[in-house]
């Protein structure tokens, strides 16, 4: 098939346009417009509009020549795959290979959907990122596995490292730490380091740990008077977690939130839970109906919140 996830095309038959979030088959693709839902179809029955390009997609032509790089200056770690949200597709996320040191790479991926498939192999110049593999987020569970080889080269004289080799069956749990700014792309993302920085022990601070005392103090910050539950402004891995996932997630928030709101004897708080099938909120008033500290609670206001939000007036 010639057409991949994040690819924008045009219906033949139809005034429609979109983004391919789904490879179905060889013959059928899932196309997702602008009112976000996706749409079976053949794909024989779509054209790609040439113009847009995903994020990290463009490659600066090879010149066949390396940049020198002075010996003093050449950085020798700094692999990574960064995982990037399509910036108009956002069911679809891209791997992106890092190269952040100044060893050209020479890089294969294979996975092991339906077997053994190569999935990419190219030059990565130094400095640079580029895409090696899109895939949709619902079918997370379904990845495949990923095998990457790369090959270390440089015209310096510089002892180029082992071939590197990272084999990974990713799941939701690798994703579920907070974006970061990628290096390279400066753009937000997931990040995975394929190569290991070297580890360097400080005799110091070594020294300064066996001095320790076990108990160290704890400092509870001061709580927002309005603290948002949800999810979204949670974690911003969100995408990735089941129901009672983000249940826990949004309860624990919420008590630590309390907690700290006692700690420093706030008159009231505020807990936007939103309304959705209600059973956040049922958890909430059922905690806060037992809490020792708790004087009353109650909707908040209405013309704010709607019924979305609880007011804790606290003792």
């Amino acid at each position: 098939m010639k057409y991949k996830l994040g690819d924008f095309v045009r219906f033949v038959d139809e005034k429609m346009e979109g983004f391919i979030t789904r490879i179905i088959d060889d013959q059928m693709i899932g196309v997702t417009g602008e009112d976000e839902f996706e749409i079976p179809v053949l794909a024989s029955k779509v054209t790609l509009v040439h113009g847009y390009k995903p994020a990290g997609t463009e490659q600066a032509p090879s010149t066949g020549i390396e940049p020198q790089i002075l010996q003093g200056e050449f950085k020798t770690k700094g692999i990574y795959l960064g995982v990037v949200a399509d910036a108009k597709a956002n069911a679809v996320v891209h791997f992106n290979l890092l190269n952040d040191t100044s060893f050209q790479l020479l890089v294969t991926l294979t996975t092991d959907k339906h077997g053994f498939k190569g999935e990419y192999a190219g030059v990565i110049a130094p400095k640079s990122a580029f895409k090696i593999y899109s895939a949709q987020l619902a079918d997370l569970q379904l990845w495949p596995k990923f095998l990457i080889n790369i090959l270390y080269y440089t015209t310096q004289n510089i002892e180029a490292p082992a071939p590197l080799s990272f084999s990974e069956k990713f799941k939701a749990k690798d994703f579920s730490g907070n974006k970061k700014n990628l290096p390279i792309m400066n753009q937000p993302g997931w990040l995975i380091r394929l190569d290991e920085a070297d580890l360097v022990i400080d005799p110091q601070r070594l020294k300064e740990s066996f001095f320790k005392t076990a108990e160290e103090k704890v400092v509870i910050d001061k709580p927002q008077r309005e603290v948002d539950l949800h999810i979204e402004k949670l974690r911003d891995d969100y995408q990735f977690l089941k129901s009672a996932e983000i249940q826990r997630i949004q309860i624990a928030h919420f008590t630590k939130a309390l907690d700290a709101a006692v700690v420093h004897q706030l008159p009231e708080i505020v807990f936007i839970h939103g309304t959705g099938n209600g059973i956040l909120r049922h958890e909430l008033h059922k905690v806060l109906s037992k809490h020792p500290k708790v004087q009353t609670f109650m909707d908040a206001l209405k013309e704010k919140f709607g019924y979305g939000a609880t007011r804790v007036v606290l003792k």
